[in-house]
C-alpha cells in the first residue's frame, strides 16, 4: 500500500454535478513544454556546469527528433481538406522559435562566460591572438580544406543535394569566376567526418583549455577557398528532414529489404526546417526558403552554432571532472543474487526485481551469459528493439546459435532511428543459423521479453532421486530496452522469474508473434493491442466504483506520457467520483489537472534529474482488502500507438515483498520529489516544485551505495 502522509494536502472532493470533461492539452506544445524543462536544468546552478551544457545539447537532440518526427506528421496532416493542423502548426512553430531563443540565451549569457570562468574557452576568430591563428590556419589547411567542395550555383551547377542535419555554408560572392562570369551564390558542403570541435594544443593556450569550433575554422578562411572573389556575406545553414521511414508493410514482400533501401533516402526526406546564423543576410535566407519550399516560420535564426548537439564534443574532451557529475556505478544486488550462485537456482527460489540505472545492468547479461555456456539450455528468445549497434547481449545470443541452441530473436525493424542496427543484428543472427522474425505486420514490438527453457531433473541438483526431465522456463521482462550504455543512463524495471504461470506466458507470446496464430488469452501477462488498454480501463473503472462507494479509492501511474483520450477520460470520470489520482508523467501530458469540478483531484507531475525517467510503474487501489489492490510494471506508455499499435506488456508484481518494494523506490520518491518535480496546472504550464529539498534520483543512489 502506498503511504501517503508525507503527500500534498487533497484538494477538498467534488461537490458540484459532473460536467463535461475539460479540453485535452496539445501533445506537440506538451512536447515542447518538456524540452523546456529540460532546458531549466540547465539553469541550476546546483548542476555541475559541464552537465548543464549537456541539458542544452540535450533539447537540441530532442528538437531534431521533434522536428524530423511530429512536426513532419503534422505538415502532412495540414495537407488534408479542412484540417486543424494548420492552426496548430502556426502554435507549434511559435513555441519552437520561443523555446530555440531562449536556449541561445542560455548558452551566450550563462554557460559560456561561466566557463570561461572556469578557464574553458571557445574561441571565435577575432579571440584568438596570433600563435592560435597560426596554428588554426595549419590545421585548416592540413586537415579541412582538402575535403572541402565549394559549389558555385548556375545552371549547371545548380543548388546541391543537402543531406539532412549536415553542416553547410551558404556564400555570397563578389567578383567573377574564372570564365568571367558573376554566378554569385556558392554552397559549401562540411563533410561530417570531420569532428564539429576542436582542442589548441596547450602551447598556444597559456595554461588555459582553448576550443575552437569547426564552423569558425571555416568561416576564417571562406575566401581562400574562393581565390580572386570576395566573400561579401555568408551563414551557417542546416536543414532538418521527414526522416520518418514510410514502409506501408500490406505492399511489400520483404520488409527488411525495404527498409534498407529507406534507409538510403532518408537523409533527403521532404525539409522541414532551416537553421541559420542569425546574422544571415535576408537575401539569403530568402534563397534558400525558396529553395527548400518552406514558409517563413520555418527559419530559425540562431545566435550561435546552427547544431549545438556537437558541444557534446566539448563536454567530452574537457578536462575538468568537477564539473560533471560525480561518477556512479551500479550496485550489484548481491544479496538479492550473490555472484557465486547459479541464476537458475536463486530463481527457482523466488523473483528478483532489478531496479537500473541504481542497480546495475550486468546481472541481466549474466543472466544470458549462464544460458549460452549452460548444455541444458535448449532454447532462448528474445525480443530486440534498441539494443544498439555493439551489444554484448547479442553477441551472446550468436553465440547461443553457434553452439546448437535454439534461438528466436523478435527483431523490430522499425525501431526509429535504429532501423539499420537492428537489420545488421538480424542479418548476423540468420547467418548463424538463429531464428529471426519481425514482429507483426501493422504492429511494432515493443515488449522487452528474454525467455529462456532449460532441461531439468523433476528434483534438479540430486540426480539420485529422479532421472526423470522435464522443461523450465525462466524469464527477464523490463520497462526498458536490452541496452547496458542506457541501462546506466535511464530509470526502469526489470524483473527475473521462473513463475510458471508468467513464463507460459510469455512463450505463449513468442509463438504467437512468430506463427500469427490464436492463442489462448494469457493468465497473468496483460499484452497489448489485444487487453492492455482494456485492462487499464477495467482498473481505473474499478477504481471510480470504490471512490462511489466510500471505499479507498486510489491510483498512481508513472510513465513517459500520457496522450490516451480513452485513458485520460476514464481518469477524469474517476477523479469526478473522488478518486485521488497523483500521475507521474515526464514528457507529453494532455490532462490538466486541477480545474475545478472536473480534475481537482488528479495532480500531475514530471521528475526530470541526472537520469532520464523511463520505468512505467502502474498502482490501483479499489478498495481495503489484499484483493482489492493492483500493481504493474510495463513496456508501454499510455499512448493510443502503444495500447493499439504495439506489441506490449504488462506484468503484476505479486510477491509481497517485491511489490512493496516496487512502491517504495518506483512511486512514492517521486509523490515526495521536490528538486526535481515540476507540477502541471490546468492551463498547460509548469511549475518547479523548489530549488531545495528532496530529488527522488539522489536518494535511490543513496539506498544503493555506489559499487556496492
Amino acid at each position: 500500500m502506498i503511504d501517503d502522509s508525507r503527500a500534498a494536502t487533497d484538494t477538498p472532493g467534488v461537490t458540484e454535478p459532473r460536467a463535461a470533461a475539460p479540453a485535452l492539452l496539445n501533445r506537440e506544445r506538451s512536447l515542447l513544454q518538456f524540452n523546456r524543462r529540460v532546458l531549466a536544468q540547465a539553469r541550476r546552478a546546483d548542476v555541475p556546469l559541464l552537465e548543464r551544457l549537456r541539458y542544452v545539447t540535450i533539447v537540441s537532440s530532442n528538437l531534431d527528433e521533434f522536428f524530423e518526427v511530429r512536426v513532419a506528421d503534422m505538415i502532412e496532416a495540414a495537407r488534408l481538406p479542412g484540417s486543424a493542423a494548420r492552426q496548430d502548426l502556426v502554435m507549434v512553430a511559435d513555441a519552437a522559435h520561443e523555446l530555440i531563443d531562449e536556449q541561445y540565451r542560455v548558452f551566450n549569457d550563462e554557460l559560456m562566460p561561466a566557463l570561461r570562468n572556469e578557464g574553458i574557452l571557445v574561441l571565435n576568430h577575432a579571440e584568438r591572438d596570433e600563435p592560435q591563428r597560426r596554428w588554426v590556419a595549419r590545421f585548416f589547411e592540413q586537415q579541412v580544406r582538402p575535403l572541402l567542395v565549394p559549389v558555385s550555383l548556375d545552371p549547371s551547377h545548380p543548388f546541391p543535394l543537402v543531406a539532412n542535419k549536415s553542416l553547410n555554408f551558404i556564400v555570397r560572392l563578389g567578383g567573377r569566376d574564372a570564365f568571367g562570369r558573376e554566378n554569385a551564390v556558392a554552397i559549401v558542403k562540411v563533410p561530417r567526418v570531420l569532428p564539429r570541435v576542436i582542442r589548441l594544443p596547450a602551447e598556444v593556450c597559456g595554461g588555459q583549455q582553448g576550443f575552437v569550433l569547426l564552423t569558425s575554422v571555416i568561416r576564417a578562411h571562406l575566401e581562400e577557398l574562393f581565390p580572386g572573389r570576395t566573400v561579401e556575406s555568408f551563414s551557417q545553414f542546416r536543414v532538418t528532414r521527414d526522416s520518418d521511414l514510410e514502409v506501408h508493410e500490406d505492399d511489400v514482400t520483404n520488409l527488411r529489404q525495404a527498409l534498407r533501401t529507406g534507409l538510403t533516402t532518408r537523409h533527403f526526406g521532404q525539409a522541414i526546417r532551416i537553421e541559420v546564423v542569425n546574422t544571415c543576410p535576408p537575401e539569403l535566407s530568402a534563397l534558400l526558403l525558396e529553395q527548400f519550399g518552406l514558409p517563413e516560420n520555418a527559419l530559425y535564426r540562431v545566435n550561435g552554432p546552427v547544431n549545438l548537439v556537437r558541444l557534446n564534443q566539448l563536454i567530452d574532451q574537457a578536462d575538468a571532472d568537477h564539473l560533471r557529475f560525480p561518477p556512479f556505478e551500479p550496485a550489484w544486488p548481491s544479496r538479492r543474487l550473490p555472484r557465486t550462485r547459479s541464476f537458475f537456482e536463486r530463481l527457482r527460489e523466488g523473483d528478483v526485481l532489478l531496479h537500473h540505472p541504481f542497480e546495475s545492468f550486468e546481472p541481466v547479461v549474466q543472466f544470458l551469459r549462464e544460458a549460452v555456456g549452460d548444455p541444458d539450455v535448449l532454447a532462448i528468445k528474445q525480443t530486440i528493439y534498441r539494443t544498439g549497434t555493439q551489444s554484448v547481449l547479442m553477441d551472446l545470443l550468436l553465440e547461443a546459435a553457434r553452439r546448437g541452441k535454439e534461438v528466436m530473436a523478435v527483431v523490430e525493424l522499425k525501431a526509429r532511428f535504429d532501423e539499420e542496427a537492428n537489420i545488421n543484428w538480424a542479418e548476423r543472427l540468420e547467418a548463424v543459423g538463429a531464428q529471426v522474425v519481425y514482429g507483426v505486420v501493422g504492429l511494432k514490438t515493443h515488449a522487452k521479453l528474454l525467455l529462456v527453457t532449460r532441461r531439468e531433473t523433476a528434483h534438479e541438483g540430486d540426480a539420485r532421486r529422479s532421472t526423470q526431465w522435464r522443461l523450465r522456463r525462466y524469464a527477464h521482462l523490463s520497462t526498458g530496452n536490452y541496452n547496458p550504455k542506457t541501462a546506466r543512463l535511464y530509470t526502469d524495471m526489470g524483473y527475473l522469474t521462473a513463475d510458471p504461470g508468467i513464463t507460459a506466458d510469455a512463450d505463449a507470446l513468442f509463438q504467437q508473434i512468430a506463427s500469427q496464430a490464436r492463442v489462448k488469452p494469457p493468465r497473468h501477462l496483460v499484452t497489448a493491442p489485444f487487453l492492455l488498454h482494456r485492462r487499464m480501463l477495467q482498473h481505473i473503472g474499478q477504481v471510480a466504483e470504490a471512490a462511489r462507494q466510500g471505499a479507498p479509492a486510489r491510483i498512481v501511474v508513472k510513465v513517459n506520457a500520457l496522450t490516451d483520450p480513452g485513458l485520460i477520460e476514464a481518469l477524469i470520470a474517476a477523479g469526478q467520483a473522488g478518486a485521488k489520482i497523483d500521475l507521474v508523467v515526464r514528457g507529453a501530458c494532455m490532462l490538466p489537472p486541477g480545474i475545478r469540478g472536473h480534475t481537482d483531484r488528479i495532480r500531475v507531475r514530471s521528475v526530470i534529474g541526472r537520469f532520464l525517467e523511463h520505468s512505467r510503474v502502474l498502482y490501483f487501489r479499489w478498495g481495503r482488502g489484499d484483493e482489492d489492490e493492483a500493481l504493474y510494471l510495463s513496456s508501454a506508455d499510455w499512448m493510443s500507438r502503444n495500447m493499439f499499435r504495439r506489441i506490449e506488456i504488462a506484468w503484476p508484481v505479486r510477491d509481497p515483498a517485491l511489490r512493496q518494494r516496487v512502491i517504495d523506490e518506483g512511486l512514492v520518491p517521486y509523490l515526495h520529489d521536490e528538486l526535481d518535480a515540476w507540477v502541471l496546472d490546468g492551463e498547460g504550464r509548469y511549475r518547479r516544485v523548489a530549488e531545495h529539498g528532496i530529488s527522488a534520483q539522489q536518494a535511490l543512489m543513496q539506498r544503493y551505495p555506489e559499487g556496492s
